[in-house]
């Protein structure tokens, strides 16, 4: 006679539990809330430090696109980030532009010199598709010198900020804040809508398994190459707005150290997500000056130091890492 067994009881297996939209649109608020509130509390200094984190943080979320979505690398980005101040710049100190204008013409400069750059990009990959996106960025600087009576050459170019109209009532560090506000909050809604749609889907499936995503019908070519046009035109808007803030632009700003400094940035942020480029920006921005601050003698080895340290504490950068410690959080059920 055959014995069945009855199966030992086990423990009962609770169900992942799916993120609650409510508790995030509220934590956005929340964040949206502070940042409109900080200038009004701070010192003018420091909100040019947080119009600044802005600015680096709309720049690094097109550099996430292309390394954290696409699955590309890219050294170069810093000179993408020249083409867009230099736009804006020259379309004010030339033609006079207003303001508002010279954002989208940088940003569509920026693009077409990325998709002009994404396609023979799209065949590289891996250290070969770095060592040409580094070249970008180490010839970008002595060409801008070289058209000096359209760049300014060596001198670069000076610039009236954006003067804040006089019904608003604001400091001019003030208003630029608002202005850098409003531009990366579009931009991350636009980024966070085209993730969710079919192309952020295709992005990830190139990311994940390219044999795979052709196989399935995605066309590497044009999404590879939409990638950096895409990444450059974040960038190239992120530049605009620092020649607003900033009223000065020169080649000397926009070496090669800024493309390494942006990448370490993104990867020390978290990859893949869109709360790295903030938490990327603040490091960009805080982290060098802690540096300085810490040894004038060797800025650059206290900053490698502290890389090295975010990233053994935080192997997937600080978004992952806050990810991790919100779920130790206990919900209430």
């Amino acid at each position: 006679m055959i014995q069945i067994k009855e199966a030992s009881p086990r423990a009962p297996v609770r169900a992942r539990r799916a993120p609650d939209p409510r508790r995030r649109w509220a934590g956005l608020a929340l964040l949206l809330a502070a940042a409109v509130y900080a200038p009004f509390q701070l010192a003018p200094f420091h909100v040019f430090q947080l119009t600044m984190v802005l600015i680096y943080s709309v720049a690094l979320l097109g550099l996430n696109l292309l390394v954290g979505h696409a699955g590309q690398i890219s050294l170069g980005h810093g000179a993408f980030f020249a083409v867009g101040a230099y736009a804006g710049a020259i379309m004010l100190d030339r033609y006079d532009l207003p303001y508002p204008l010279t954002l989208p013409i940088a940003a569509a400069v920026a693009f077409v010199i990325g998709l002009a750059l994404g396609v023979p990009a799209m065949r590289l990959r891996g250290l070969y598709l770095a060592l040409v996106t580094l070249a970008i960025a180490i010839f970008l600087v002595p060409l801008l010198k070289r058209f000096e009576e359209l760049t300014g050459g060596s001198m670069g170019l000076t610039l009236a900020k954006p003067a804040p109209p006089a019904w608003s009532g604001l400091a001019e560090d003030q208003w630029l804040y608002f202005l850098t506000l409003v531009v990366a909050v579009v931009a991350f809604l636009v980024a966070a809508g085209l993730l969710r749609s079919r192309v952020g889907r295709a992005l990830h499936a190139v990311r994940d398994n390219e044999t795979a995503a052709e196989v399935m019908g995605v066309r590497l070519s044009s999404y590879k190459t939409l990638a950096f046009a895409w990444s450059a035109m974040y960038a190239g808007a992120a530049g605009c707005v620092y020649t607003w803030v900033i009223g000065f632009v020169s080649p000397d700003s926009f070496t090669v150290n800024l493309s390494i400094t942006l990448l370490a940035g993104l990867v020390v942020g978290g990859l893949g997500s869109l709360s790295g480029p903030v938490l990327g920006g603040l490091f960009v921005m805080f982290v060098p000056s802690i540096s300085q601050d810490l040894n004038d003698a060797a800025p650059g080895v206290i900053f490698g130091l502290l890389i090295i340290a975010v990233m053994y504490v935080a192997p997937t950068g600080l978004a992952g890492l806050a990810g991790r410690l919100l779920k130790k959080i206990p919900r209430k059920e």
